[in-house]
């Protein structure tokens, strides 16, 4: 998913290409605006945590690009390709390096794991929606 904080900042369409020119397959793509419940839903595992709150809030403010894309060794990789959740901590030429502001508008989420990417890809799209 590309969040507010990239969609705000016109990077889409960089973010896209880095993602397509790393071998990932784009299987589902939408431009959706997150209401504060459905962005509290899709981050429930975080419930508890203290930055919870300001996480639905700031998913919430604007539109987000979410997406489901396929490769071998798509979690692994695509993590990679993300960089650190600290945009100052990602390695250079990262999608986080590159386009995000700070560890709380990092640019893009990334599934960690096929459960959870199969339960983030469902939460998106119906099987209709996917190519």
């Amino acid at each position: 998913m590309i969040k507010p904080d990239a969609v705000a900042n016109g990077h889409i369409g960089a973010i896209l290409d880095k993602i397509t020119k790393s071998g990932f397959k784009i299987v589902a793509l939408k431009l959706i605006a997150l209401s504060e419940e459905k962005a509290g839903e899709f981050y429930s595992v975080h419930k508890e945590r203290g930055f919870y709150k300001d996480l639905v809030a700031f998913m919430s403010s604007g539109p987000v690009v979410a997406a489901i894309l396929e490769k071998d060794n798509a979690i692994e990789d695509y993590r990679k390709l993300i960089g650190a959740t600290d945009p100052a901590k990602a390695e250079p030429g990262t999608i986080r390096n590159l386009f995000a502001k700070s560890i709380d508008a990092n640019a893009v989420h990334g599934s960690d794991s096929d459960e959870n990417a199969e339960i983030e890809g469902n939460f998106f799209f119906s099987a209709f929606e996917r190519v």
